[in-house]
């Protein structure tokens, strides 16, 4: 191997594992939110309203990091492609770490009234225009530097990240929770996970800044219009297509992770430490799906692979409550493993797929944007979706059903797609390159 193969391979490597660690704290501090919220939330920011009120207040400020999103995509995005990939995803790793260091720090509604939840939405937008940064800078870190024939494979390491975060979150809640008697935990044990993100922030930022930008940044041009005006104009409908193609997968996951882990708890009566258990066991068949499917994705076509998956995920959801219900821990586990399984099937090749959808100049804004509208729809709205058709019917079966409708959205975004397995991420004619046909398959 010659020196400038042998940068190559090390330049990706250290792409893998800084995608792999950066997604992975960024998410730990997102999932840190969904967990408190099912769990404690209510009673500390949002007292007096009732034991639905108050989860629904405690998911309502939930779903404004989701809205806060796309600015993020737009902003970081906008930077990610004018000045370069490292310094924008340095500076949302620091956005989001320091948010969630500061939910840690926050007084209660006993101590500050309505200041409280006030300052908690704020916070709360933080941590989601940083994250609406983070998935696509990261995504293009590896995108740019794998071959076209692997590209899918190394994008599951940046798709490992999000599980990843989902189990350390998990995790230290479960151990604070087995620790800590019931009133220590409400009173300050749920504050550890989030100020504790501190010290993984610092990893972060040590292993980011010694990455390099890729040589395909370097050599694309830059536009005279600023990147969210060129997506929104020239590339809105793999926008749109794409975002509509992942909200079941977004539903799928926050239903079963955060509003099942809430239902499970106060309304069935389960004690979350089991229910957190189950969550951690099914997490590790998600992981190996995600690496499975990404693999598989370079040789069966990235289109191909996600519309099994989504199939997958519209006839699993309707079968996750009824499950649930059941209350028999083995069919408890069958349902939420299940869909973690499911789940795993769906995210390993859109690390590869979303930027292999835009071209250089304007990919870091494009995949950013496409990836964070799939969550305002899916991930949102579902939490708060979910909370009224079981107050309004009595059971949790009809939110499977609701899922199961957008894997039929889903499904039909998907063949709006092009098929890019294989595609070169070259930046030709200053950053441009040609759009896929929509719907287009590569032998077509």
């Amino acid at each position: 191997m010659d020196a400038e193969g042998a940068w190559r391979v090390g330049q990706l490597r250290r792409a893998a594992a800084a995608a792999l660690i950066g997604t992975a704290i960024e998410f730990y501090d997102f999932f840190l939110y969904g967990t408190a919220a099912a769990l404690v939330f209510g009673p500390v920011f949002f007292p007096g309203l009732g034991t639905v009120g108050a989860l629904l207040a405690a998911f309502s400020v939930y779903a404004v990091a989701f809205l806060a999103r796309p600015l993020g995509a737009v902003v970081f995005g906008h930077f990610g492609d004018r000045v370069g990939r490292k310094a924008t995803l340095v500076v949302s790793l620091l956005s989001m770490g320091l948010a969630t260091a500061a939910v840690g720090l926050l007084p209660g509604f006993a101590a500050w009234g309505w200041w409280s939840p006030a300052l908690l939405v704020v916070l709360r937008v933080c941590q989601g225009v940083g994250l609406g940064g983070e998935w696509g800078g990261a995504a293009l870190l590896i995108a740019e530097n794998a071959p076209a024939e692997r590209r899918g494979r190394y994008g599951g390491f940046l798709q490992l990240g999000p599980t990843g975060g989902f189990v350390l979150a998990n995790g230290v809640f479960l151990a604070l929770q087995l620790g800590l008697d019931g009133r220590a935990f409400r009173e300050w044990g749920w504050r550890v996970p989030f100020v504790a993100s501190l010290v993984l922030v610092a990893v972060g930022l040590f292993v980011r800044l010694r990455l390099e930008e890729s040589p395909l940044f370097r050599a694309a041009g830059r536009g005279e219009r600023p990147p969210v005006v060129e997506v929104v104009r020239e590339h809105w409908r793999p926008v749109l297509a794409g975002g509509g193609a992942i909200t079941v997968g977004y539903a799928l996951f926050y239903l079963t992770t955060t509003y099942a882990l809430a239902y499970a708890t106060s309304g069935l009566g389960l004690a979350s430490t089991v229910v957190l258990s189950m969550l951690l066991v099914g997490a590790a068949g998600m992981a190996a799906m995600v690496w499975l499917s990404a693999s598989r994705s370079d040789r069966w076509g990235r289109r191909r692979t996600l519309r099994w998956a989504t199939w997958l995920a519209a006839g699993w959801s309707p079968v996750v409550f009824p499950l649930l219900e059941t209350t028999r821990r083995p069919l408890v586990f069958v349902g939420l493993a299940g869909a973690m399984v499911v789940l795993g099937c769906m995210f390993g090749p859109l690390a590869a797929l979303l930027p292999e959808l835009f071209p250089t100049r304007v990919r870091y804004t494009g995949a950013a944007l496409t990836y964070n509208l799939g969550g305002v729809v899916g991930g949102a709205t579902t939490p708060l979706v979910a909370t009224r058709l079981t107050a309004a019917y009595g059971t949790a079966q009809p939110v499977g059903w609701y899922v199961a409708g957008l894997g039929v959205l889903a499904l039909a975004c998907l063949r709006l797609l092009p098929e890019t397995t294989g595609a070169e991420l070259a930046a030709v004619d200053g950053g441009r390159r040609r759009a896929p046909v929509l719907g287009a398959d590569p032998a077509a």
